[in-house]
């Protein structure tokens, strides 16, 4: 009976079968904040399906040919700060391996809390390296770009999302081999179409020109998430960009003791203030020495303090939290909110559009879509570690939310309104819930006043609201458990 109740449990902590979760491809540049969205990465990799594991350049980071040829960066910041190079800030390629190679070290017991985890080999089967010479390379095929290209060819018409945590160059490459095989064919309009239907390019930055240069000019109905605010929150930025009140969550007091340390091989190679590891490539390490941390040009820092993981927005996107954000990025979730661009319909971007209220400063914050959701990315990376060594039913497990009547609802001014939610939590704790307006998405900006009791919520429209005005309301369940995870429902109302 307890193995019965054990295999039930394990299925409603394993969320579908792995043809009804996202497809990815990640390229990155093995920058210390990429590793460290790397090894978190690893931890999620039950919430997709990682289909590539590509190493490509940036502006930040490239290997250099080996035949000592100079180059300059096209990217202004970069051009004034480090002028021509032959190499620049190059971590290597064995990185990769070292953090799969660790992650199958903790594979078994992960395996325990989600039968969705994949192997440590197949990860390892999945590494292609790109175009890695210079910044902005993509005038040769690579290993990594004709892996990409494949997939973009494949009759698997799933989104596919390509995570870019440094250049688009090995995209580019990609989309550029399949316009150079088919431009001047008959096929040429089927592949168009088929690549951009399925292609969606989730961008931390531009970190190198070939987005602009190339993909955008040549291939202008793909679809990309453009992220260059809200990814500070959980980059190297991130004391100014992340509410004080929030700071407890990644400082070293709780990433030390609930993530670094005594929780398996993987997360004892993640990167942290102090840490005494120096990360590899960096020509200034200011990170790992503990007295060049007390005071560097990100902050004060303390032992075991976060650093970055600047790119860990494109993944926490794909993670179905319940609210829905995948089909709709203007609604938000853990990747932050992104609304489509009013003049590039392909175009979904932060900003001020994207903007939300942050309670803490009053103000309208171009950041908080992203940091409204810290302690709850948090704790939910803590439990992840706590899985690396702990069994089933010593660990913590997100609870479910469900919502009665539909999440979509019509309704019309002045109406009363109802939500019933249901919980279940796969290791019996308790869950609290609550109720909350989501003013900055809803398109109504009136206020509702949200009466709860127990589960169930209650509220009136205002009997003056405009046809067509949308309020969503978000249904929060947060278990008792250790650490304390949380899921969601979103309801969303429209007014006829």
């Amino acid at each position: 009976m307890k193995k019965i109740l054990f295999l039930m449990l394990i299925s409603l902590v394993s969320f579908g079968q792995n043809n009804s979760k996202p497809r990815t491809i990640v390229t990155t540049d093995g920058e210390l904040d990429d590793v460290d969205s790397f090894v978190r990465l690893l931890l999620y990799a039950n919430e997709f399906n990682i289909e590539g594991l590509i190493i490509s350049s940036s502006q930040w980071h490239y290997k250099g040919d080996g035949k000592g040829t100079k180059f300059i960066s096209e990217m202004d910041m970069t051009k004034k700060m480090y002028g021509e190079r032959t190499e620049l800030r190059w971590p290597g390629t064995d990185w990769i391996f070292e953090l799969v190679d660790a992650y199958g070290k903790v594979y078994p017991n992960l395996k325990k809390h989600s039968v969705d985890y994949p192997s440590d080999t197949h990860l390892k089967s999945l590494i292609r390296i790109g175009n890695i010479d210079f910044e902005g390379e993509m005038e040769k095929d690579t290993e990594g770009s004709e892996y990409i290209k494949a997939k973009l060819l494949d009759d698997n018409m799933e989104p596919l999302y390509l995570q870019v945590w440094g250049g688009t160059n090995t995209i580019a490459r990609a989309m550029k081999s399949i316009e150079d095989e088919y431009k001047n064919t008959a096929s040429w309009e089927k592949i168009y179409k088929k690549v951009c239907q399925k292609a969606i390019i989730y961008a931390i930055l531009d970190q190198d020109a070939t987005y602009r240069k190339y993909i955008s000019v040549n291939w202008p109905d793909v679809k990309i998430f453009y992220n260059s605010n809200q990814f500070w929150c959980f980059a190297y930025f991130w004391k100014k960009a992340v509410p004080e009140a929030f700071h407890k969550y990644l400082e070293g007091s709780f990433m030390g003791e609930k993530v670094i340390l005594n929780h398996g091989a993987l997360t004892k190679m993640y990167y942290s203030y102090g840490d005494e590891n120096p990360p590899k490539g960096e020509i200034e390490d200011i990170y790992s020495d503990p007295e060049k941390i007390k005071n560097n040009q990100w902050g004060s820092f303390t032992k075991y303090d976060f650093i970055s993981e600047g790119d860990s927005p494109a993944f926490l996107h794909l993670v179905d939290i319940g609210l829905e954000n995948l089909k709709n990025p203007q609604n938000g979730g853990w990747g932050g909110r992104l609304v489509q661009s009013k003049t590039h319909p392909n175009r979904w971007e932060d900003g001020e559009a994207a903007s939300d209220y942050n309670p803490f400063t009053q103000k309208i914050d171009l950041g908080f879509a992203q940091a409204r959701w810290v302690p709850a990315i948090q704790e939910d990376f803590a439990a992840r570690a706590d899985w690396c060594v702990k069994e089933f039913n010593e660990a913590n497990h997100a609870p479910k939310i469900t919502v009665k009547g539909g999440k979509n609802l019509s309704v019309k001014p002045g109406q009363k309104v109802k939500i019933n939610a249901e919980t279940a939590d796969p290791d019996g704790n308790k869950i609290a819930v609550k109720f909350w307006q989501y003013e900055d998405v809803g398109t109504s900006k009136e206020k509702l006043i949200i009466n709860t009791k127990g589960n169930t919520a209650t509220f009136t429209l205002p009997k003056k609201t405009a046809s067509g005005s949308t309020f969503h309301v978000i249904v929060e369940g947060t278990d008792d458990g250790s650490p304390a995870l949380t899921r969601y429902q979103r309801v969303v109302l429209t007014v006829k």
